[in-house]
């Protein structure tokens, strides 16, 4: 169980799920590393019996991610795409699952090499107008997946409404809030029945864990994941929990700088004479602004442009540049990152259907540090030109 959701976000970031430690006193949580526990006499075990199932550490983390996520139950993996694959196999042949159609490169390949074949049908969709859903389900509908926003598309997809519409149907609405991170946005708030996170990004936010993580209110849905969790094994080892709980307890000040220097970069990119498009979640005529500014806290430091040169040797080149925007794959670091989604994270998805939804040859997606961002803008001047 998470602790009381009675204090602001930012003092449960820093507080919650951690206790002393019992033995010494020690305000930070310890990295229990261990494969397993001495039991007084069989199942008598005090919790733990064996470091799958159960770590210390591990379980301060859990109770951490779902405090500020007001959730009731956390759970964690060894990577992202761990904790999407645990949320997969709540899914059985024939079943079908509705998508959003602009997504993480990883995630489209999970489910279209792996997943489908064991006659799981995913349904790829725009959902910038959520009734749009309706037109997909039918009886074999199970669940409906969401990024908002989206990758590398910054697409704003309205919560609320895809919950109102799973519950109508019994379905399951899971939403990868891995870009707003929750000090932007807490879905389960707006009816969100699964929160997926991959930690290593904004929740480590130090480009040095790879982590996963899924957070729940219902306590049969708890058991279920966590079922599979122990089951499948695709856990974290006490180190990168720790990690991703020292990561945390600075998320609000993080986000605070990522947003500012995000709309910094993004308003002087727009007016940049080189530039033909912008795509901010904070811009006002950004579509669904209006949604994005309900349900979310803030825009983040996440940003995708394209030149009016629009090829793809023309973003390579500006990509080649820059010296304080790193190339690299991931997002939500400390430390700016450029990246060509085109060929790195979404390189996965044929080009057929990233030209379809909008993710073109020449896109160059930010993400954008917490540096001084005066120098951030005058590395991105010097290599657009």
């Amino acid at each position: 169980m998470a602790n009381s959701n009675k204090h602001k976000l930012e003092t449960r970031l820093i507080h919650a799920g951690v206790e002393p430690d019992p033995t010494t006193g020690a305000i930070m949580t310890p990295i229990y590393q261990t494969s397993t526990y001495v039991q007084a006499a069989p199942g008598d075990h005090k919790g733990y019996e064996y470091a799958r199932t159960q770590n210390p550490t591990r379980t301060a983390l859990q109770n951490a991610l779902a405090s500020i996520e007001n959730g009731q139950y956390g759970l964690c993996f060894g990577s992202g795409m761990a904790a999407t694959d645990a949320v997969a196999k709540l899914l059985l042949p024939g079943d079908e699952v509705i998508v959003s159609n602009d997504l993480y490169g990883g995630t489209y390949r999970i489910f279209t090499k792996v997943f489908a074949n064991y006659g799981i049908k995913f349904h790829f969709i725009p959902m910038d107008d959520a009734q749009n859903i309706r037109n997909y389900i039918s009886d074999k509908t199970k669940m409906v997946w969401v990024e908002t926003p989206t990758n590398p598309l910054l697409n704003v997809i309205d919560i609320e409404a895809c919950a109102q519409i799973s519950k109508e149907h019994n379905l399951l609405l899971v939403v990868d809030n891995t870009f707003a991170s929750p000090y932007l946005q807490n879905p389960l708030d707006w009816g969100a029945d699964i929160v997926l996170h991959s930690a290593t990004k904004y929740l480590g936010g130090h480009s040095d864990v790879v982590h996963g993580a899924l957070i729940m209110k219902d306590v049969a849905l708890e058991e279920r994941l966590r079922f599979i969790q122990n089951s499948c094994g695709a856990v974290p080892g006490p180190h990168d929990c720790w990690l991703v709980l020292r990561g945390i307890k600075t998320l609000h000040v993080r986000m605070q700088r990522h947003s500012e220097n995000g709309k910094a970069i993004a308003e002087y990119l727009r007016a940049h004479p080189k530039v033909a498009r912008v795509l901010w979640v904070g811009f006002e005529d950004h579509p669904n602004h209006e949604v994005a500014r309900k349900q979310m806290r803030g825009y983040g430091g996440m940003i995708s442009f394209v030149l009016k040169d629009d090829n793809i040797e023309a973003a390579l080149a500006v990509l080649s540049k820059t010296q304080l925007f790193s190339l690299a794959e991931s997002l939500g670091g400390v430390e700016s990152l450029i990246g060509h989604p085109a060929t790195m994270t979404h390189g996965s998805i044929p080009r057929e259907e990233r030209i379809k939804n909008g993710l073109s040859d020449s896109l160059i997606r930010l993400s954008v540090g917490i540096e001084d961002v005066n120098d951030l803008i005058e590395d991105l001047a010097q290599a657009i030109g």
